[in-house]
């Protein structure tokens, strides 16, 4: 699987500017188990590159697309990390190898329940998560060094901008239905000054928000 992501990071050098999947990503992707984090009826499949159904409409991203995002975020170990979107907790268990803290929220209550057990049971102590509405972010616990979204937004949250550290990135999926979404990487200068390109075309599940 790490070598079949490692490739297309490759092949896509001109777009991200990573022309190279980082080691410190290639081990973290080969250390969290992806097949734990998968209904057993998908597990045959569970090292694929490519998106699998978890249940109430959701998936498990493409290992390259988790790399990718991973790899736009930059992470340093000393980082904490909040993301919108916990899903299977696969791409929360990859970043927790690679910083100190991972703050991780879940809208849909079966799967953030379920996250959280697959998670104890493996070990991750660095992640804590909740289950809620994640659009407002993690005050009590930012700022942030960094935020990724698991979901596709028609624009970037304003809570999660004020919520990034001066120096932070947020790599999010940005697009409205029916219409393309970008992989979007914002960053916040050391003045607070905020700027945002477009890196990749993708396809997420919709960001959901309670009624």
């Amino acid at each position: 699987m790490v070598d079949a992501v490692a490739a297309q990071v490759r092949g896509t050098r001109f777009e991200t500017g990573w022309g190279e999947l980082a080691p410190r990503v290639a081990a973290a992707l080969r250390e969290v188990p992806r097949h734990a984090f998968v209904p057993a009826a998908a597990r045959g499949d569970a090292y694929e590159n490519r998106p699998l159904p978890i249940g109430y409409g959701q998936t498990i991203s493409q290992p390259y697309i988790v790399a990718i995002m991973t790899e736009l975020l930059d992470p340093e170990p000393g980082d904490v990390v909040f993301e919108l979107g916990t899903g299977s907790g696969y791409q929360a268990a990859v970043l927790s190898r690679l910083v100190r803290e991972v703050y991780t929220i879940e809208i849909v209550e079966p799967l953030g329940k379920r996250s959280r057990a697959t998670l104890d049971g493996l070990g991750y102590r660095n992640v804590k998560s909740k289950v809620g509405d994640g659009y407002d972010g993690w005050p009590e616990a930012g700022p942030f060094d960094a935020i990724i979204v698991t979901a596709a937004a028609d624009h970037v949250p304003p809570p999660l901008v004020a919520q990034l550290k001066p120096g932070g990135r947020m790599i999010i999926p940005v697009g409205g239905p029916f219409m393309t979404q970008y992989l979007t990487l914002v960053d916040k200068d050391a003045e607070g000054r905020v700027h945002a390109r477009q890196i990749l075309p993708v396809r997420f599940v919709p960001l959901t928000r309670k009624r």
